[in-house]
């Protein structure tokens, strides 16, 4: 790449986006040479080992040139991005002006991120000052031209999915657009009422239900033999894909097979009748205390666990291999597993023993929401203690779960349905689940791991104990 010698060029180089990792994959550039960026603008997205973030630059001038397309592995440290800071250079960048209005027609294609610098919203609002809504109709013509040169370097994240809302211009925030691709809404199709003509996540949820019959044949089973025959087409005959593994996904992988060879796990389990614990979400769900905050069994399960750890303080621990030393950790912080389209993260919640019930529903329902809208930081995800996985929410009955690294155990949340249950002395149909206890032998013995998945199993079958025991 062009190396710039002049002296009003400021090169921005990769930054340590997360806790020395030495490098990142560069997903997308929300510029282009030519265009006029200003200090704290987001120019692009890139993902490391850890988490995906959008890294602003720290300039005001003329973007010159980029060093690496999108797709590129780059080292920290290197300079990807320069940018003339002459004051003379300004006027022109007036005469590309139409391509970073069109550029703002990008980020509702990509995925949203797992933003470690926070979603900056002054790309987003910066732009529209330089049009009106009707006038911004006219350059389509220009943007479709622009996104498909985009498309043709290779380099897509979901952007040849994300053409046709391109195409429409409308204005939503990246977690509305995640929420729009998660949920199959175009949203060129969707009608906006927030401020500004922004489509809000009510206007997205508002659009579901009239789209949900058109994308119900999809997946009939009827249709199997059909199904059968797209792969074919879609791979071109191909009978394999090779997929590369890089970014969270291959951080994911090495951590659990360092894990699983490291901590000697074991895993015990249990089988419980929880029925009395879903009333108790149910009476909570009508509390005014809880009023907007979300309530479900995996509040309770938190809660369980917390409490369990509290009656046996040993099991919340770490091994420290170079001084051979066990590690007694005297706060908790909660991991809970989410499956993201980046891959699984663990983010936690910090201290969550010291919270109250109310406290911890609000931080539960905002750790998934962030999830699940791609914001988690990196800071988010470390410095977890022990870990929820609920893989009850895809119908498991149960699993043996291994060891986010560096935590002393992790508990696995089965399925809660109906089975025929001996309850005072007759069968009658119970709410049932099977709970799962993995944890290093190295810090927490058998005896210990008992008591922890017991206590934890008495305090669901009879929830007062939170009471009793807390």
């Amino acid at each position: 790449m062009t190396t710039m010698t002049d002296a009003s060029v400021r090169e921005f180089k990769m930054p340590d986006v997360g806790e020395g990792l030495t490098e990142a994959e560069i997903l997308k550039w929300y510029v282009q040479p030519g265009d006029t960026v200003t200090d704290g603008q987001v120019v692009c997205e890139v993902e490391t080992a850890k988490a995906a973030v959008e890294l602003p630059i720290p300039y005001d001038g003329v973007v010159r040139a980029l060093h690496f397309p999108e797709g590129t592995t780059v080292d920290v440290g290197t300079s990807i991005i320069a940018v003339d800071v002459s004051g003379g250079a300004a006027p022109a960048a007036e005469e590309p002006a139409a391509p970073p209005q069109e550029e703002e027609t990008e980020p509702q294609g990509r995925q949203p991120v797992l933003v470690g610098y926070g979603v900056s919203a002054s790309s987003t609002k910066r732009r529209p000052r330089k049009g009106a809504e009707v006038p911004r109709q006219e350059p389509e013509p220009a943007a479709r031209a622009l996104q498909a040169e985009l498309n043709g370097h290779g380099h897509g994240h979901g952007h040849g999915a994300a053409a046709a809302p391109a195409q429409a211009r409308p204005l939503a925030k990246p977690p509305v657009r995640k929420l729009a691709k998660d949920l199959g809404v175009d949203l060129a199709t969707v009608t906006p009422t927030g401020p500004d003509g922004i489509i809000t996540r009510e206007d997205v949820h508002a659009a579901v239900a009239p789209q949900a019959p058109a994308a119900e044949p999809v997946p009939a089973a009827p249709q199997a033999p059909a199904a059968a025959a797209a792969p074919v087409a879609s791979y071109d005959g191909a009978r394999e894909t090779r997929v590369p593994v890089k970014g969270v996904r291959k951080a994911t992988a090495a951590a659990m097979v360092g894990s699983a060879f490291t901590a000697p796990h074991v895993t015990e389990f249990v089988t419980v009748d929880v029925t009395r614990t879903l009333k108790l979400v149910e009476e909570l769900k009508a509390d005014k205390e809880f009023a907007g905050l979300r309530v479900n069994p995996l509040l309770l399960i938190s809660k369980a666990l917390l409490v369990a750890i509290k009656r046996n303080p040993d099991v919340n621990a770490s091994w420290d291999e170079a001084n051979q030393e066990i590690v007694r950790k005297h706060y908790v912080n909660l991991g809970i597993a989410a499956a993201t389209p980046r891959g699984l993260i663990v983010p936690n919640i910090k201290d969550a023993d010291a919270k109250t019930l109310p406290q911890l529903a609000e931080a539960l329902g905002e750790l998934v929401s962030t999830a699940r809208e791609g914001r988690t930081s990196p800071a988010a995800m470390q410095g977890g203690t022990v870990t929820i996985t609920n893989v009850g929410v895809f119908g498991v009955d149960t699993g043996t779960p291994i060891l986010n690294p560096g935590e002393s155990a992790i508990l696995a949340v089965g399925a809660i349905k109906p089975q025929p249950w001996v309850h005072k002395g007759k069968v009658k149909p119970r709410q049932v689940t099977t709970l799962a206890l993995s944890f290093d032998h190295r810090l927490v013995d058998g005896e210990l791991g008992s008591k922890v998945l017991a206590d934890v199993a008495a305090i669901l079958e009879q929830p007062k104990r939170l009471i009793t025991w807390a």
